[in-house]
């Protein structure tokens, strides 16, 4: 969540106030992973970076790991969630009137008091949504790290292992302890939100 905030917060501003030539194209990889089976995600980026391409190679010259390692693990894991929160912090971005950026900017206020003060309070409940959203979403998150980050195993990879090794009576123990790490955060956003009034 820290990556996804710190990386995907300036990137959906970036695109809700900035015009440039390839935008399109900016757009078209954000939503790649969105529209992509994630088996296949995972073998496209296994066949990025995996260790028997140019970029896996060279970086593991360098003691660099991105193949079932816990560094894999998170990658698969950002890449997944990244759209979720980037297109529900974009939409929020675009909502926030630019008059009252540009008011703000009138007053005195230097650009980065502008978005503390004035763009992010207006956008916090899309920001809030997002970061629901990509939650679960890099929790939940099945095909890419199947093929990217088979070890070590995540819930859902171990749902699926115990349920061809054991049985169902292998699984529900591992699903109430996902519901467990999953549900807390959404719920505890959702109920700050309201009692802070933003929604």
């Amino acid at each position: 969540m820290p990556i996804l905030i710190s990386l995907g917060t300036p990137l959906a501003w970036w695109l809700a106030r900035s015009e440039f030539p390839g935008k399109w194209v900016v757009d078209g990889l954000l939503l790649l992973p969105l529209l992509t089976p994630p088996l296949a995600m995972g073998m496209l980026l296994m066949s990025l970076y995996g260790p028997y391409s140019r970029v896996g190679s060279s970086l593991e010259a360098f003691g660099v790991v991105l193949t079932n390692s816990a560094a894999a693990f998170t990658l698969a894991q950002v890449y997944a969630a990244t759209p979720y929160y980037v297109v529900s912090a974009r939409a929020a971005f675009e909502a926030v009137p630019r008059d009252l950026e540009q008011v703000a900017l009138t007053l005195g206020k230097e650009p980065w008091q502008v978005f503390l003060e004035v763009t992010l309070p207006l956008s916090l409940l899309g920001l809030v949504a997002g970061l629901a959203l990509a939650w679960v979403r890099a929790l939940g998150e099945f095909g890419i790290v199947l093929i990217v980050a088979y070890y070590p195993q995540g819930i859902p990879v171990k749902l699926w292992v115990n349920l061809q090794d054991i049985g169902l009576s292998a699984v529900y123990p591992l699903l109430w302890l996902f519901f467990a790490v999953a549900m807390p955060l959404p719920l505890w956003l959702g109920l700050l939100s309201r009692r802070r009034g933003i929604f």
